[in-house]
């Protein structure tokens, strides 16, 4: 053997020396993979890093793996962002993977309790997502705003001059009311608003949530279940569920500061947010979220048509049996006064109302015993919202609600308001017995108080009246403690899987109302401060209008302290029969302590017809029970009803004055759920759902319309008091909703540093009232029938809303820059007015496009800037009928109405009209 022969020998020798002295070295690396919420993942990837030396997890997201002792581990699965996990010398590594931000719109939750989430198009019920990219892409910075731009189905829109409803936007899902869709928090029931709408808005006699109490900084997703789910997740869910996702990342902080205003120079926004994401030793994370918001009010009122100072003439309204001529003459003398006295014509604010937010948010959870998978979580938050909107102007020649002393030229009264909210999740989850067990209690606090400013009592001896009052307050809150358990059996003789979940709730309901003041109710007080009360016989119109002008406070009689108690059960059964066919059974029992029980139960299933086509559909019934707000709420307001200035007395189920119209309790609404759809995956990189859907409601509780005593058995009920009409809330109407929902969404690569998103999403829906349901007094009283729920607002429940809606919109990225595009259809609707006589009035208000768009850069590595303007070609809705010209018959209207002379020019209930918004924003990573 020669000497290279020999080295070479000597080489390869010592080579596989150490090769086998590497592997000799090796160790063996157990551990778990969990999702967001602490559960196993299934299939996700273990691979060392450098090397084809891999594994994959077991259906307890359990794996085991012999690699370098310094080896660095690279976990990955679909849907989520890939971790990099150094090994420093452990022999345990637990890894709680991230949702992957890019596909946030393609793995859901909600809709089911399996163990692990589905793509939305592999689900039984459809679901969008909306991601924390989406949220913060455009100028909207509330969360009912935000959905209403993005998600088809939703929609809500700020209203004004409606007292507390300024306050607390009322949103609706798929056609229905605010009431009849379910919010949850990381998959919790969120409490609902303190406030009852009781204006004429969309969603008039019901309770919402208030969902832009909670930041948007703080949202990582919402997942919008768009249909019936009350056999799932309890009463509420007639239309669906809207699930908000908390951060629960680890990232570090993030701060955005947004600011811009209209065109018009109003409507100003300054808007200021962080979020911050700790890790807790690799066992948990805190993740804290806060934002401060203020919104000054925009105005695009009118000019106040009617007599405003004349003392010929009632209040915004002119003598009787004048010509045209002689009208017009009126008008140039009351022009000059108003003139002389310097009184503006544009005498009150209808748009938005100026607001301040305040709020933080926490989410945290924390491993308590490895061994045992223990951790405990913690979520919440606390909102405070400050507001001032403005009632409707009182003129001076309104003797009865007027002192010429402290207004010698009328006043605006100012509604101020103080939206409190608070929420508290806190629970435990583990393994139990093979079964995925979470424990937990969910506490919820909402409630709204009013301040009366630049206002009067004008029942009190003339210049002794305060100008402000604290008018009382609105509370609700809610207790819910939840067990649930669920397991996901892969091994069975029979089914390709099987999940399993079932469980049970105990939830503790209260409301309350707080008198306010004795100045904001009394009618008159004498020189012992006691409450003067009409003589017997008298009529309202007779003397001074009792209470603060703007908003009378609630009364002691008014006042309310009501609780309940619900206790309930479910089971939930998913299971792949087959590799196509998916099947899912829910059913649920519940019974309150103030109405009864209800059972509710849901079939859904899908089947794929091709590899990438399905379809799928369900059928259920729900429920809806009544809202302690419309059981117990009642109160006296100054409200308008075919142009007539009213006090209206809104009573409760239990008030005598109800039963005397034969109406009894409120019970719960009963739903059944129809829906069938389409879902397929186009060329690799097109996502398309199409779903079908119908909905009947049956006891829907609705707000009466407004009964006046002009008719002779009212006046019979009302006696004496000091009001005019009076309204209730009752198990009135059946209804059937009928709709399509399509989504279509393409990503395109379009080079190493170019990509390209492109939606189209669409709504269509029609409500029709099939029938009502009277008491034998009110059938036996024709005009009384007539009366129940007359034409305005059957026209609010049937076509208040847009029927249809089409988002469109386009994502385009390239290196830092990015642009955003994005046009809404906002469909027709229709108002009517409560009196027939009066239909020439009737309008109906066009479709419309509004666009949006918005550019922006990341300027540098941790600093991004963003441009743009919602609204782009400063599109507003139809004008409401002014000009006479529109109809020969609507002079007299246009000129004399005493509600709107002028003043309202668009209906809020399409869109808005702010008009074009002009906005910059700025964004930090720390």
């Amino acid at each position: 053997m020669n000497n290279l022969s020999a080295t070479r020998l000597g080489l390869v020798t010592a080579l596989s020396v150490a090769s086998y002295a590497a592997f000799a070295q090796t160790v063996p690396v157990t551990g778990r993979v969990t999702n967001t919420t602490g559960q196993g993942q299934p299939g996700v990837t273990v691979l060392e890093q450098g090397t084809s030396n891999g594994t994959s997890t077991d259906a307890d997201g359990r794996y085991r793996l012999s690699v370098q002792p310094n080896a660095t581990l690279v976990v990955s699965a679909i849907g989520s962002v890939t971790q990099q996990v150094p090994l420093n010398g452990r022999t345990s590594v637990d890894v709680r993977l991230a949702d992957n931000q890019t596909a946030l719109n393609e793995v859901v939750v909600t809709g089911s309790r399996a163990t692990e989430g589905r793509s939305n198009i592999l689900t039984t019920a459809p679901v969008d997502v909306i991601s924390a990219r989406e949220i913060k892409a455009y100028a909207q910075t509330d969360v009912t705003q935000i959905l209403t731009y993005i998600a088809p189905s939703f929609q809500s829109t700020r209203q004004t001059v409606t007292d507390g409803t300024d306050f607390v936007d009322p949103a609706s899902l798929r056609g229905l009311g605010p009431d009849q869709v379910l919010v949850l928090v990381n998959g919790k029931r969120r409490h609902t608003s303190a406030l009852v709408n009781i204006n004429g808005t969309p969603g008039r006699g019901s309770v919402g949530t208030d969902m832009n109490v909670i930041p948007p900084a703080a949202i990582k997703r919402i997942e919008v279940l768009r249909d019936g789910a009350a056999a799932q997740y309890g009463s509420d869910a007639i239309a669906g569920v809207i699930n908000i996702q908390l951060k629960d990342d680890t990232t570090g902080v993030n701060v955005s500061s947004t600011a811009g205003q209209t065109t018009e120079s109003d409507g100003q926004l300054f808007q200021a947010d962080a979020n911050a994401g700790f890790g807790l030793n690799k066992r948990g994370f805190v993740n804290v979220s806060g934002q401060f918001s203020n919104r000054s009010y925009f105005d695009r009122s009118g000019t106040d048509t009617a007599p405003l100072i004349y003392k010929g003439t009632s209040a915004g309204n002119y003598p009787g049996g004048l010509t045209n001529d002689q009208k017009l003459s009126l008008k140039a003398q009351d022009d000059a006064l108003v003139a002389q006295n310097g009184f503006n014509r544009r005498n009150i604010r209808v748009g938005a109302s100026d607001t301040r937010t305040y709020g933080g948010f926490l989410n945290a959870a924390y491993t308590l015993l490895p061994a045992q998978e223990l951790e405990a979580y913690v979520a919440g938050g606390l909102t405070r919202r400050t507001g001032r909107g403005g009632a409707l102007y009182r003129l001076p020649t309104q003797t009865t609600q007027i002192d010429l002393g402290l207004y010698p030229n009328g006043y605006l009264p100012f509604i101020n308001s103080t939206v409190d909210d608070a929420s508290l999740i806190t629970g435990v989850r583990g393994r139990v017995l093979g079964f995925q067990a979470d424990l937990s209690n969910t506490y919820g606090r909402n409630s709204l108080r009013y301040d009366i400013s630049n206002t009067l009592n004008a029942s009190l001896p003339l210049g002794t009246s305060p100008t402000e009052f604290y008018a009382g307050e609105l509370l609700f809150q809610q207790n819910t403690v939840n067990l649930g358990f669920s397991r996901k059996f892969l091994e069975l003789p029979v089914l390709s899987t099987l999940n399993v979940a079932f469980g049970g709730e105990f939830r503790v309901d209260n409301f309350q109302i707080e008198a306010g003041e004795l100045g904001s109710y009394a009618n008159g007080i004498n020189e012992q401060g006691r409450i003067i009360t009409p003589a017997s016989g008298s009529t309202p119109a007779t003397y001074a209008a009792a209470g603060s002008q703007g908003f009378a406070g609630y009364r002691p009689q008014d006042a309310t302290d009501r609780s309940r108690t619900n206790v309930a059960g479910y089971v939930d059964l998913e299971s792949d029969i087959t590799e196509k066919l998916l099947v899912s059974v829910a059913g649920r029992a519940e019974r309150y302590s103030d109405f009864g029980s209800n059972v509710s139960g849901k079939l859904a299933a899908r089947y794929s017809v091709l590899p990438d086509v399905a379809v799928r559909g369900a059928i259920s019934n729900g429920f809806r029970a009544p809202s302690l707000q419309q059981r117990y709420f009642t109160n006296s307001s100054t409200q308008f009803n075919s142009g007539e200035l009213r006090e209206v007395l809104t009573t409760n189920n239990d008030s005598p004055l109800t039963r005397s119209f034969g109406i009894g309790s409120l019970k719960q609404e009963k739903s059944t759920n129809y829906s069938l759809g389409l879902t397929a995956r186009v060329l690799r990189t097109i996502t398309l759902t199409v779903d079908a859907y119908q909905i009947d409601i049956r006891d829907r509780i609705v707000l009466s319309s407004q009964y006046n005593r002009g008719n002779a058995a009212v006046a019979q009920i009302l006696g004496t008091l000091p009001v005019q009409g009076i309204q209730f809330f009752a198990n009135a109407v059946n209804t059937r909703t009928r709709g399509l929902d399509v989504v279509a969404n393409e990503r395109l690569t379009l080079g190493t540093e170019s990509r390209l998103t492109l939606t189209a999403a669409a709504n269509f829906n029609a409500t029709k009232v099939r029938s009502f349901n009277s008491s034998g007094f009110i059938d036996a009283n024709p005009t009384l029938q007539n009366t129940l729920f007359d034409r305005a607002q059957r026209a609010r429940l049937e076509n208040g809303q847009p029927r249809s809606k089409i988002n469109l919109s386009a994502d385009y990225g390239y290196k830092i820059f990015s642009a955003n595009l994005r046009t809404v259809r906002f469909g027709e609707v229709q108002t009517k007015d409560a009196n027939p006589d009066r239909a020439f009035i009737d309008q109906t208000f066009s479709a419309k496009w509004i666009t949006d768009f918005v550019l922006s850069a990341q300027v540098l590595k941790n600093v991004g800037v963003s441009v743009g303007v919602n609204n782009l070609f400063d599109v507003y809705p139809d004008r409401l009928y002014q000009d006479p010209n529109n109809n020969p018959q609507s002079l007299a209207y246009s000129t004399l109405d005493a509600t709107n002379r002028g003043r309202f020019l668009y209906s809020s209930n399409q869109f808005g009209y702010s008009g074009a918004f002009y906005f910059g924003r700025l964004n930090l990573t720390l």
